[in-house]
């Protein structure tokens, strides 16, 4: 008791520590697992969302196909075309046509009505389940919004859904029907027309009303959440996906829904909507440029999360409360081993006073870089001192270990650069103990030097066992300490004057780890005798080769002779073929810049290329230059594919202007345009899957039937009109193309009028 109260004033900072840092723990556990739930959270409601409006945008993506088709089908019919183009149809036509669109109407549960429309009687033929029924002119149509989309038909993409809302009766139908007028449908509304004509008015068109109450099954309003879809539909509408309604917002709403939504990628955020905080998650742009967002309550997104953090902190104040009382009795019991530990640390912290080491290392690397020079035969009293038990005059050799991909090493372990290092010595020392005398030197940032003395006399002659021991090295560092390392050994030498320039010799040759890539093993003597025996001389006539092929656009072959050339320098000095590289990029680089002034590249476009000292292997620039010259292909494709494009045009505006000469033909565009013949029949079959021949006929053939059908000209005169050499060819082609000799077909068109 009374050597309690004598360290009362330890045992109660050692009390009020242990229990705040258990206290503290639990605070920070607790609000990381809060804020990692409601991450969580967040991501499954993101999850179930996006499903349910992916499947949305795929089912209104298929319902465009099933309209599209439908529509393609109305039009074929030869029931309903006298509908479409008859400005006046008689009744058994009328009768058969709204059967025909019953029919359609009835076997396709999720079509809400069907509108036939002819501009010339200004007449709607009108199919629906519910409301107006059967032929209606422009006043008494209750869909007054369909008229304003036909008169702007120009502003939709075609085939593309139009939602929208419109009333079942108008106003001034009957008492039934005026108490219904207030009730109106939401749809999708699929148009197709035609206007093919010199000024683009519509001659006819078929409407098709799918009912949004169909299609929204997967967008209605989630119960369980509270939370709402919508559709950002191609005209930038902000819809209600239950109603089709246009959702009104404020300011702040407008400013997020067009700069963290409108055509960005699929994701989530959390933002106020309506005055209340929601998760917003929305989808990317389908095939019909629409985006589907859902809006759910935050509150219900976090709720379990929240459930989750109650529990956390009431079982922390529990833990706490234990850990204290807990603390309490084991505070008096720590002063022994407390007081032990200290004493250890002062012991500690004394011997590391005393240490040589950095004192060794630093001497160790003067000697080596020259600065301060042994006398041969003669071991200096203050290495020995400092334990430096190398032998400098006997038979030594230098190994140089140099760290791989240091710069992305040094990113990602900074703060443990210098353990690793002592790691990799302790490593290298431990193999090479056995077989040398070692010393370890921490060099620069990334290497290391072994100073190894020669025990055995067979390595003068045979460097199998030191290569051996090498690659355990290399081994052992990628195994414990997941680094990769390269290495280069030198010649062996005796004198302690030639330590430094053996260093040198080492350094440099250890530069060719460039060629020969991470995880080398180099032998100095080698590189050097190689280096002494080969006198570099550039390439220019390679360069200048390579330059013309990558002008030209064969950027696969230009890149295959750049790879040729850069690793051509590998049995040269390093010194030398720094210089060389670095003119070879400078005109690679300059070739491409003058590729992009003349082709109208965007010089942002060009991915930038990184300095060769940021690059440690000549695999890497390959690398790095087969993406810059696959952009550049790239480019010029695209740039190739918008001139074709540009070709085809003037081709088909060329047809249009002389499709009435009996003599225009495909050798007279191929003239005009100073192309061959058989690359521009190729080219624009290529790119609109028609031949020239078979355009230039179809445009003719359609110019006749309109001749036919307006005017009372004779069968000579309008195959002379639309460039037929001859009535009888005219005759076999019409044949050919409609069934009916051009005779027939106006007989037919007069009978129908």
């Amino acid at each position: 008791m009374s050597n309690f109260k004598k360290h009362h004033k330890l045992h109660s900072k050692l009390l009020i520590s242990i229990t705040l840092c258990i206290t503290l723990t639990l605070l920070v556990s607790t609000t990381v697992y809060y804020f990692y739930y409601i991450r969580v959270e967040k991501e499954q409601a993101f999850e179930a969302n996006h499903s349910s409006l992916a499947l949305r945008s795929r089912e209104v993506i298929n319902m465009t196909s099933i309209a599209q088709s439908l529509a393609f089908q109305m039009y074929r019919s030869s029931t309903l075309s006298k509908l479409l183009y008859y400005t006046k149809p008689n009744v058994y036509d009328v009768t058969a046509s709204m059967s025909e669109l019953n029919n359609y109407l009835n076997s396709m549960p999720y079509i809400e009505s069907i509108y036939v429309y002819n501009p010339k009687s200004d007449t709607f033929y009108i199919s629906s389940l519910r409301g107006q029924n059967g032929l209606y002119s422009k006043s008494e149509l209750a869909d007054t919004d369909i008229i304003r989309v036909l008169d702007h038909y120009q502003d939709y993409k075609p085939f593309t859904p139009i939602p929208r809302t419109y009333p079942l009766l108008s106003a001034s139908d009957s008492v039934a029907g005026a108490d219904q007028a207030s009730t109106d449908i939401a749809a999708y509304t699929y148009l197709c027309y035609d206007a093919i004509n010199s000024n683009e008015a519509m001659n006819s068109a078929v409407i098709v009303n799918v009912s949004a109450t169909w299609m929204n099954k997967e967008m209605a309003t989630n119960p369980a959440s509270g939370g709402a879809a919508y559709i950002l539909d191609d005209q930038g509408r902000l819809l209600s996906g239950a109603t089709l309604a246009d959702e009104s917002l404020n300011e702040k709403e407008q400013l997020w829904l067009h700069t963290r939504v409108k055509k960005q990628e699929t994701g989530y955020f959390v933002e106020n909507f309506h005055g209340k905080r929601s998760l917003i998650s929305y989808t990317s742009q389908d095939g019909l440029g629409w985006q589907y967002i859902s809006v759910t309550p935050y509150e219900s997104v976090i709720k379990m999360a929240s459930v989750i953090r109650n529990a956390m902190l009431l079982i922390a104040v529990v833990i706490a409360l234990a850990g204290f009382v807990a603390s309490w009795l084991l505070s008096r019991m720590l002063y022994t081993p407390i007081g032990q530990i200290v004493v250890h640390m002062n012991s500690l912290e004394s011997e590391k006073r005393n240490s040589m080491y950095t004192i060794r290392q630093n001497i160790l690397r003067n000697i080596i870089r020259g600065v301060h020079l042994l006398p041969a035969g003669e071991e200096p009293e203050r290495l020995r001192e400092l334990g430096i038990t190398f032998q400098f005059d006997k038979d030594y050799r230098l190994v140089l270990l140099r760290i791989d991909e240091y710069a992305r090493w040094q990113s990602e372990r900074g703060p443990d650069l210098l353990p690793y290092k002592f790691a990799m010595m302790n490593i290298a020392s431990e193999i090479c103990g056995q077989t040398y005398q070692v010393e370890a030197v921490d060099i620069d940032e990334d290497s290391i030097l072994l100073m190894l003395n020669i025990l055995d006399p067979a390595e003068h002659t045979d460097t199998v066992l030191l290569e051996t021991l090498l690659r355990q090295i290399r081994e052992a560092c990628l195994e414990y300490l997941k680094l990769s390392i390269s290495l280069t050994y030198s010649a062996i030498a005796s004198q302690p004057e030639r330590l430094h320039l053996l260093y040198r010799q080492v350094q440099e040759s250890s530069m060719h780890r460039f060629f020969q890539g991470h995880g080398c093993i180099i032998d100095a003597q080698n590189t050097i005798d190689a280096n002494t025996q080969n006198a570099y001389v550039y390439p220019s006539d390679k360069e200048k080769k390579l330059l013309d092929t990558l002008l030209s656009g064969h950027t696969e072959e230009a890149h295959g002779m750049f790879k040729d050339l850069l690793m051509h320098m590998e049995k040269y000095s390093f010194s030398i073929v720094q210089v060389a590289i670095s003119r070879l990029m400078m005109s690679v680089n300059h070739a491409i810049q003058h590729m992009s002034e003349r082709n109208g590249f965007a010089p942002e476009s060009i991915p930038e290329l990184p300095s060769t000292d940021q690059l440690e292997t000549a695999q890497e620039l390959i690398e790095q230059y087969q993406l810059l010259f696959d952009h550049v292909r790239s480019s010029l494709l695209e740039k190739r594919n918008t001139k074709q494009e540009r070709l085809v045009r003037q081709i088909n505006e060329r047809i249009e202007q002389a499709y009435a000469d009996s003599d225009f033909c495909l050798n007279q565009i191929a003239e005009e345009l100073d192309m061959s013949p058989i690359y521009v029949s190729r080219l624009y079959k290529q790119q609109t899957m028609s031949t020239i021949v078979d355009v230039i006929q179809q445009l003719r053939i359609r110019k006749a039937c309109e001749l036919l059908e307006q005017t009372d000209w004779s069968v000579a005169d309008v195959a002379e009109q639309t460039g037929f050499a001859s009535s009888s060819y005219f005759h076999r082609m019409f044949k050919r193309s409609l069934g009916v000799t051009p005779t027939d077909f106006r007989r037919s068109k007069a009978n129908a009028q």
